[in-house]
């Protein structure tokens, strides 16, 4: 070899340096020339194994006194998406969140803001029946929280509306009140993206207590502002 030709061919082993880190140069492994992307699983995928998850849940009172497993319902690639608290009796037999009594007054409640609810995506809390219509336990909240964050995740909805108390603490926790917290918009951090979030009274709730209608109502009217203002469509 010429001293040109060794000069020639420090330069291009120079040159191979630069352009591929150190594990490239000097790794064992085959080397795979072809750089892919990882597959991501699409959203209805994601959904349907965070059901099957949910639905494979073990030692749950919860589960075990339940007819049926209640996920969501709506349009799951809405921006808007309400979190309740838990089925009833009628969820529980058709298996659908909000079909009973509080289901038809959080209907009147959307349209009121000109909200088809089929465009929007509901869920819960917990996903069975707690026995007797009782509110979810606290371990039994913190232990359904995991898979409401998931679901969130997924959906990742630019306005995330809780309602009622149990909602409110399976992400905020128990320190606050929702007769405080009612109204103001907040933001809550899942899998470090920020989502933001109003907290207002369950329908249910709102049936037992008309009286505080008149606060919903308020906060019906802020959503409906928000929505306008990040120009979601509905």
């Amino acid at each position: 070899m010429t001293l040109d030709d060794k000069n020639q061919n420090d330069i291009l082993n120079s040159e191979l340096m630069e352009q591929n880190d150190i594990e490239f140069i000097f790794s064992d492994k085959p080397i795979n020339r072809f750089k892919t992307k990882p597959i991501l699983e699409d959203k209805d995928s994601q959904l349907s194994n965070l059901r099957d998850e949910i639905a494979n849940i073990s030692n749950c009172e919860l589960k075990n006194s339940a007819t049926n497993l209640v996920f969501s319902d709506g349009n799951a690639d809405s921006k808007i998406m309400i979190v309740g608290e838990g089925p009833g009796q009628k969820e529980d037999e058709m298996g659908k969140p909000f079909v009973g009594d509080a289901g038809l007054l959080l209907n009147k409640m959307l349209k009121a803001i000109n909200i088809d609810r089929d465009k929007i995506y509901i869920t819960n809390v917990v996903n069975f029946r707690p026995p007797n219509n009782r509110k979810p336990e606290p371990s039994e909240i913190n232990r359904y929280s995991e898979y409401l964050r998931k679901h969130i995740s997924i959906i990742n909805p630019k306005i995330l509306i809780l309602m009622g108390s149990t909602a409110m603490e399976s992400l905020f926790g128990t320190k606050i009140k929702i007769s405080k917290e009612r109204g103001n918009w907040k933001e809550v951090i899942i899998n470090n993206q920020t989502y933001l979030t109003m907290i207002t009274f369950h329908p249910a709730y709102l049936l037992r207590q008309p009286d505080q209608k008149k606060y919903s109502w308020t906060d019906l009217k802020e959503i409906r502002k928000k929505i306008d203002a990040l120009k979601i469509k509905l």
